[in-house]
Parts: C-alpha cells; structure tokens; sequence
C-alpha cells in the first residue's frame, strides 16, 4: 500500500481544520495516510483545534509556530523536513480533497515511475456555499511528458493547477528542492514547471481530485494593479524556471521568447480592454505597456499593441459606446466567451 504524506499549514482557518482532515482521513481508503498540520503563529484558536484532533488520531502531528514565518517557509517546513511517505500532498486548511483523490493519484504515480507528479481537475466553490457534487470515479489517465508540459505552460504564460489537486513524488520533491521564498504569488507554477523539467506530468481524467474554497482570503490577485503585480510574478517564475534548470533545457532561450510574449500580449490585451470597459481611470494602462516593453522589444509589433493604439485615437470617453463596431473587441468577447466554456474542462 502506497503511503502519503499530507501537509496543511493553517494560519486563521482553525474553523476549516476539522473538515479539511476528514477528506483527508476519512474519505482516502486505499493509502497509508499521515497528517502534519503546522500552524503558523495564528492569533486565533487554530493550535488549540489541531492539537484536539491529533489527540483524536494517532495519525496527526503538529507543529505550532511561536512567531510567524509566512506560507512558503511553512511549506518547505512540512514538504522537506518531515513529509517521508512515498508520496507527498501540500493542502490548505480551507480546502478539501474529493473522496479517493489520494487514492487515484497514487495508482497513477505507483503504475508511472516516470511520473513525478499526479494532478486533476479541481472543483471550485463558494465559502458559505455547499460543496458541488464531484465526480469519483476515474475514466483513466494521461502521462505527459515533461518537456512537453513545461513547454504548454511557456507557450501559454500561465498555469493550469490551482494546487489541492496535487500529489508529488517525494523523492522528486526533495530533488528540486522548496518552493521560492522570492515568489510568494507565483511559487507555486513555478514548482509544478521545475518539477515538469525534471520528469513527466500524470493526469487523473474523469474524477475531480480537490475542492478548492473561493473566498475572499485566497492568496490571489483581483484588483487590477494586482493583476499587473500576478504578470510580473509570473515573468520572474518562467525566468526563475530557466536560471534553475537551465541545463536540462536546451531549448531555454526559445522557451523564455514564449513565455515573454505570452506575458506582453496579456498586458497589452488588459490595456487596451480598459477602454472597451470605460476603466482606464482606474486599470494601470501606461503600467502595462511599459510590462509589455520589458517583456519584449519590438512590442509595438504585436496585435495587441496595435488594438491599444487604435483605442487612444478613438479616445477613453468613446470607447466604451464604440466597442460593437470595433472588430478586436468583438473578437474579445468571443474569445470570454469560449474561454468560460471550456475552462471547466481544462485539463492542461
């Protein structure tokens, strides 16, 4: 039997910790499952709620904090220095695994040697919503290789893992080491392309793997000055992603134009969309063309360029009453719209 290791940091989320183990404890038979729950110095009552539910199950360590070292500290803490099971899972304490999810991620990773690491898809929900209902059973899996994936995401600019889905090979784990204390937004794509250079990608097809909570303490960036601070994580990711494995990439200079171009067409798209919107008082539009300028040289070349600077001439007032006869943005609202139908079924 494959035994996993399963770490939770929790900071305040002392009211989800007993639901985020039962998935863990109760919902995974098939795994030898231990638990480390490592609380970071949180002002609330989290420590007393983890020490009661490891006095209730052998199973369960922890680990309290006496001063605050922040999240990615606490998860090279729990990732590096205590997880040893075959197989190791990071996960939030607001989160939850979906019954089985150790399970299937195990087979594919003990049926896969060459597999460093088993994801799925993730169902997201609302905090005070109910759970969706999610699907248990798995119609098969898919091996990627590595360069293969590592490339997708370079192509793309962006990730595909929001992260409780996750289980990685722990000898892997300690191979490429922690996550970055240098990207606390983006360390987590990050990871999942180290580890993508270093073997291949597993994906669980059929079964949701995680539930992951929507609320409004996610380490996530909505306001538009922290989307443009997410791009500039993500450039020092992909950057930080070529400097570390750089030897077992031979084709990292084309990888670096990719993900740099992806990058700069995604500030310029955020731009320009500003006037289609009527929000350049607040969108950093001048931000995002000097991002995109950093990206790439010639980023006047670039079809989103060219669609900001038709909008400056029509003007910030007018735009908004424009858009339907401006062609870019009624090809943006198709591409919103396919976007939202297929995120769900995304995969990679």
């Amino acid at each position: 039997m494959s035994t996993v290791s399963v770490v939770i940091p929790c900071y305040k989320y002392g009211h989800f910790l007993a639901d985020c183990v039962r998935s863990v404890l109760d919902e995974q038979e098939g795994v030898d499952v231990r638990v480390l729950i490592i609380d970071d110095a949180s002002p609330d009552d989290s420590a007393e709620v983890a020490r009661a539910l490891a006095a209730a199950d052998p199973r369960i360590e922890v680990r309290v904090h006496e001063k605050n070292q922040g999240h990615i500290a606490t998860y090279n803490e729990g990732l590096l220095e205590w997880a040893d099971g075959d197989y190791v899972a990071l996960l939030s304490a607001d989160d939850r695994l979906v019954p089985g999810a150790l399970v299937r991620a195990a087979g594919l990773l003990d049926a896969h040697p060459e597999a460093g690491f088993a994801y799925g898809r993730p169902l997201r929900f609302q905090h005070g919503g109910p759970l969706p209902q999610a699907r248990t059973r798995s119609t098969g899996s898919v091996v990627y290789p590595g360069r293969w994936w590592l490339e997708r995401r370079f192509r793309e600019g962006t990730g595909c893992i929001t992260s409780p889905e996750v289980v990685v090979r722990t000898s892997l784990q300690r191979k490429v080491g922690g996550y970055d204390p240098e990207l606390p937004h983006a360390g987590d794509i990050e990871m999942w392309m180290r580890l993508a250079a270093h073997a291949d990608v597993g994906y669980v097809s059929g079964a949701d793997q995680a539930f992951y909570r929507v609320h409004g303490n996610n380490m996530s960036t909505t306001d538009f000055g922290g989307q443009l601070d997410d791009l500039r994580q993500r450039l020092v990711a992909f950057d930080s992603v070529l400097e570390k494995c750089g030897g077992l990439l031979p084709e990292a200079a084309r990888l670096s134009v990719l993900a740099r171009t992806r990058l700069a067409r995604y500030a310029l798209r955020r731009a320009y969309r500003a006037y289609d919107r009527g929000r350049t008082g607040v969108v950093p539009v001048e931000e995002l063309e000097a991002f995109a300028a950093e990206c790439v040289a010639d980023y006047t070349s670039l079809a989103e360029y060219g669609a900001l600077r038709r909008r400056r001439r029509i003007g910030a007032r007018a735009m908004p009453y424009l858009q339907p006869l401006v062609l870019s943005a009624v090809a943006d609202r198709g591409r919103e719209w396919l976007w939202w139908r297929s995120w769900k079924r995304r995969g990679i």
